[in-house]
């Protein structure tokens, strides 16, 4: 999974949950990706405040949709909120790696050992080490690294993942359903199941 091909995307990133719930249910309704970027940018489906927001924010859900096997669409439309939440979030980890790093290695491992919080330090390590690791992450500049560590906290805590704290977060583990459970194990993406379950 650890490939080290990172990117600090997710800078211009929201959590967009409102936005990839309604992709998802027009690919459920059998609209082509084609006739949902139409919607994006001719009727403004997502309520952007321009037409290159909107343009942006097809892209990036698009590709977090498509992230995931399209078998995943009954589960999500099917599920509570908190489920649907927890699909957007592992959608957000398929499509970008460093991410899914981040909560494999820090959120998990926390979790593994009982410690119930994570605080701006633990970014600001992950990130250090990360940079050690990797050509690319080590020329981001500290503003970019201040701005990716503030999206990765706002997916976290709209995800219901940790609380909203100013500084120091609870995490609240999350409590995945059976059936998505079975999913991801059945698209073998145990790598996302044991970061989201806190287990080796």
């Amino acid at each position: 999974m650890n490939s080290g091909n990172y990117s600090a995307g997710a800078v211009k990133h929201a959590f967009w949950f409102m936005e990839f719930r309604k992709v998802v249910s027009l690919r459920s309704e059998g609209r082509t990706w084609e006739e949902i970027r139409k919607l994006s940018e001719e009727e403004n489906i997502f309520g952007s405040p321009t037409l290159a927001r909107a343009k942006q924010i097809f892209h990036t859900v698009s590709a977090r949709v498509k992230g995931l096997d399209d078998s995943f669409y009954p589960l999500f439309q099917e599920g509570d909120l908190a489920t649907q939440k927890l699909f957007a979030l592992v959608a957000i980890m398929a499509s970008d790696e460093l991410f899914a790093v981040f909560f494999y290695e820090v959120i998990r491992e926390k979790m593994i050992i009982g410690i119930n919080e994570y605080s701006p330090s633990d970014i600001r390590l992950f990130f250090k080490n990360k940079q050690e690791q990797s050509e690319k992450a080590a020329k981001w500049t500290d503003q970019t690294l201040e701005r990716l560590g503030q999206s990765y906290r706002n997916f976290l805590m709209e995800a219901g993942v940790t609380d909203s704290g100013r500084e120091t977060r609870k995490i609240l583990k999350p409590l995945l359903v059976p059936e998505m459970e079975r999913w991801l194990e059945e698209q073998h993406m145990a790598y996302y199941l044991k970061a989201l379950k806190g287990e080796r």
